[in-house]
């Protein structure tokens, strides 16, 4: 028992031997050391594979200009440490304060060498267990009933080390250079390894392949010393700003669109790279043509025989030969080491770059093998943050309670609060959660309802793309209805082709909540858990089916949502309309007053006053009440007959120290009715 309960034990199969572990992540970067922590916190067995000599090899390259386009905030005003999170893009989530980036970098943009510095100290302060100089070369799968999953997983190191894992966690990110070939490209540069010496590009004209912030990155380190420089890429370009996407076009790295749009030489064209060839002449110019020209024709014979676009057309745009052309088309996911066994399948479409996965974040091809990080994006491309580690962070931990869930039988963490807690709860997660906030429309708080509407169970940060398989996945119970609280940007607000700076472009009236544009809370109520077949037929751009009733909370110009008039009351009433209930606060003489007049008490009160619960009085709480309304000025009245009329104040006093309240005379009560 003890050497099967020993993390790396032996295992002996066909004269094979295997190192087990319970847990494999391939790859020591941001997510993998993410999950490793989350693991480690937990007690599992787990082993990180990670082939360079230290964590985030990725980082101690790219970007190549060495620039982070990932926000380092190191003062916002607040000391919320989970509220500051949503303005710090850097750091991973841990119990140790000093494992804040704000500790590594005064930089608001900062230097990549200091992502590899903390890299390696959340590492090695957490005592992670990473295995350094560990390649991992091939991956395949050994069915067994026994298994997890049904499999085991079946990992081999470049130095023929094979090891065995029950569950399988990829985080290895995008890596792997995008490439198009076509006639010429031989002659193109990889942004992986052209120089960043701009001294090196002083008087040359460049063209660069590409749309993205590695393009554009490039671009501003050279454009002061070209020529000019031309930028070709198929789709138009997209400004964060505008699409409220992080991985589009950032204002730090778009000068050339100032050099372009005020008349300075530099320009971008759109077109298929695919089309494009490229001739070398004899000077070591490159021309650009298109691939059609070279059909039928001896690409060998030299340019002179070559027709060139300009040869028909004067006014081509690229007919200027350039003196470099410079590829910047981003990275892809390595499917190389991965066994056909484990059918690990590119996306379609503008998701090809990244593995195919669920919404749980699990390979469609093989269970138990999870996908972490920049290479499970495709849940949310182009929509969210997950892609990026203040997007992922969040995500890996809700991977890794899955997990927990599912193996171990720890359901997913949870609070119980009584029913009066539910507007504060809810205010309160808007206000500072840096999950919801990060990765908007595609994490969100669940409240499960108990039996009667009297309390409610709270849990944080769920994948709302499996929200119809909450029960299995979480291990908690749904069946009083739910609430749902995700953070959405306005319908029609993001795009590249939207003017996001327009006149009354923000909403301040609560009636037109529904109308916000910028990112605001909106709170879903089913009475019931969403099927599948209805999580599959929502509406186009709704995160989630159909719900009994929607609200959204005003957008607010500070996101500071609490606001009593605008903010919360709507959000009340809104709660109380669906659970027909009473969820105000009430004095205990209010309470004292419903117990005689109604046949049912407000929960504030049956949870409280009933119980003897609530808030101690004080003369100035009263007076505060009694100014506002909320209390009628009824003078406190000794009737022991022991004090003259006029100690009304030593009376009060009396009462306020014994918090006993003299019970009068039947007879007294009936006389003062009449009166």
């Amino acid at each position: 028992l003890g050497l099967a309960l020993c993390a790396g034990s032996l295992y002996v199969a066909s004269g094979t031997t295997f190192l087990y572990h319970d847990y494999c992540i391939i790859g020591a970067g941001p997510s993998g050391l993410q999950a490793a922590y989350f693991l480690q916190r937990a007690g599992r067995d787990y082993v990180v594979f990670e082939r360079s000599h230290a964590p985030g090899s990725f980082f101690a390259l790219y970007p190549r200009h060495r620039k982070l386009i990932s926000i380092n905030k190191r003062y916002t005003g607040k000391s919320n440490s989970e509220f500051n999170l949503r303005h710090d893009w850097n750091s991973l989530l841990s119990h140790d304060r000093r494992l804040l980036f704000r500790r590594y970098s005064r930089d608001f943009f900062p230097h990549a060498d200091a992502m590899v510095r903390y890299l390696e100290d959340f590492a090695s302060l957490l005592k992670l267990r990473v295995q350094y100089n560990t390649a991992i070369i091939h991956v395949t799968l050994e069915r067994d009933v026994q298994a997890w999953n049904g499999h085991y997983f079946l990992l081999t190191d470049q130095d023929r080390q094979n090891y065995k894992c029950s569950s399988l966690l990829v985080a290895t990110g995008t890596w792997v250079p995008n490439v198009v070939n076509f006639p010429g490209s031989e002659h193109v540069e990889g942004y992986e390894t052209v120089s960043i010496n701009p001294e090196d590009f002083a008087g040359q004209t460049v063209l660069i392949l590409g749309r993205g912030n590695s393009a554009f990155e490039t671009a501003e380190n050279i454009l002061g010393v070209t020529n000019f420089i031309h930028m070709v890429s198929r789709s138009r370009v997209r400004l964060s700003w505008a699409t409220h996407y992080v991985g589009d076009l950032r204002a730090i790295n778009n000068g050339l669109l100032d050099t372009y749009q005020l008349k300075s030489l530099d320009g971008l064209l759109e077109g298929d790279l695919e089309d494009l060839a490229i001739i070398k002449d004899k000077k070591g110019k490159l021309h650009i043509t298109l691939r059609f020209y070279l059909e039928s024709r001896n690409t060998s014979a030299g340019i002179d025989s070559i027709t060139l676009p300009q040869d028909e057309l004067d006014n081509f745009a690229t007919r200027a030969p350039y003196d470099r052309v410079i590829r910047c088309l981003g990275w892809k996911f390595d499917f190389s080491i991965y066994n056909r066994s484990l059918r690990m399948m590119p996306g379609k479409g503008n998701k090809k770059k990244y593995p195919q996965i669920k919404l749980n974040y699990e390979s469609r091809g093989t269970r138990g093998l999870f996908v972490l990080g920049t290479a499970s994006h495709s849940v949310d491309f182009r929509k969210s943050a997950g892609g990026f580690i203040h997007g992922f962070r969040y995500t890996t931990r809700a991977v890794h309670r899955l997990l927990e869930n599912r193996h171990h039988g720890v359901p997913w963490p949870s609070t119980v609060y009584p029913i009066t807690q539910l507007t504060n709860s809810i205010i309160k997660r808007v206000n500072e959660a840096s999950g919801l906030y990060q990765m908007f429309s595609v994490l969100a708080d669940i409240i499960l309802l108990r039996e009667n509407a009297t309390a409610f169970e709270y849990l944080e940060e769920y994948p709302i793309g499996v929200l119809p398989e909450l029960e299995v996945q979480t291990g908690r119970k749904a069946p009083n209805g739910l609430f749902v609280i995700i953070m959405e940007y306005g319908r029609n607000f993001s795009g590249a082709d939207k003017d996001v700076f327009y006149y009354n472009r923000a909403v301040g009236e609560a009636q037109h909540a529904w109308q916000s544009n910028f990112l605001h809370p909106v709170i879903y109520y089913y009475k019931r858990l969403p099927t599948e077949r209805e999580m599959r037929l929502r509406p186009p751009d709704w995160p989630l089916p159909r719900p009994d009733a929607v609200h959204h909370i005003v957008e607010d110009f500070l996101t500071d949502w609490t606001a009593p008039n605008a903010h919360v009351l709507p959000l009340r009433r809104f709660l109380e309309n669906c659970l027909s209930t009473d969820l105000r606060n009430f004095f205990a003489e209010s309470c004292f007053l419903f117990a005689f007049t109604r046949q049912k008490l407000p929960p504030f009160c049956q949870q409280g006053y009933v119980r003897m619960q609530g808030l101690m009085g004080s003369q100035g709480l009263r007076r505060h009440a009694v100014a506002a309304g909320l209390l009628e000025d009824y003078p406190l009245t000794d009737f022991s007959g022991d004090r003259p009329p006029d100690s009304r104040d030593g009376s009060e006093d009396q009462l306020l120290r014994d918090h006993v309240i003299p019970v009068r005379p039947l007879q007294h009560l009936v006389n003062a009715k009449d009166e």
